[in-house]
């Protein structure tokens, strides 16, 4: 996964591509807006991580410019300025999130992550796992080819299980994903009552399996 790291501090630049690639991310770092400039025209990043102050220019012109030609990259802006006005304009000129410097590592890691997987999530509407594929646009299920009629918040449930296909899921999340009534969420069983339909309307019982004490997580398909 290539990523751009737009930064004219070197210290700031040095750690921050420490930490990256210690996450196993290859990373390019321009250190002003020309720079930057040149190395997105060449290259094609997943993530670009932008100071707003550059030595040679404005990351916010540079942002703006960006957008102006259609480039999609998910963009977090780095900053120092922590008016809320200014959060504003970043957002507004096309950033996908804003952080303050100084930040933590746990959080500019965890922003990332969500960045990236939501880019990921909307670069394709077609999820595959094993046999089993499901269209986002559609909001179809199929198994081999064949279509499985789901209800509306039974193709929600198995959407998010599709989603994070390695990943515990938690009853309070399943439940939190489908109903935001906060006293349903504490004591409905509604999660697993979908859960059993779903079972049934897929007829594989061991698609979505009990983590006992937590939730349910994808099994084999």
């Amino acid at each position: 996964m290539n990523l751009l790291i737009v930064e004219d501090d070197a210290l700031t630049a040095k750690q921050l591509l420490q930490l990256l690639r210690s996450e196993k991310y290859h990373c390019d770092h321009a250190a002003g807006y020309e720079e930057a400039k040149k190395l997105l025209d060449q290259n094609s990043y997943a993530l670009v991580l932008l100071d707003w102050n550059l030595g040679d220019g404005d990351g916010l012109v540079l942002l703006k410019e960006m957008r102006d030609l259609e480039l999609i990259t998910p963009v977090m802006m780095l900053s120092a300025n922590v008016e809320i006005n200014d959060r504003v304009a970043v957002l507004d000129s096309g950033a996908d999130d804003y952080l303050c410097k100084p930040y933590s590592s746990v959080e500019l890691l965890a922003r990332m992550r969500v960045l990236l997987r939501r880019d990921s999530n909307e670069k394709s509407s077609v999820i595959v796992v094993g046999n089993v594929t499901l269209d986002t646009t559609s909001r179809e299920v199929f198994i081999e080819g064949s279509l499985i009629n789901l209800t509306a918040s039974e193709f929600d449930l198995f959407e998010l299980f599709m989603k994070n296909p390695n990943q515990v899921l938690t009853r309070f999340q399943l439940s939190e994903h489908i109903n935001k009534d906060n006293y349903s969420i504490k004591h409905s069983n509604l999660v697993d009552v979908h859960i059993k339909n779903l079972r049934k309307k897929l007829s594989q019982k061991e698609i979505i399996q009990n983590v006992r004490g937590i939730g349910y997580k994808l099994g084999k398909v």
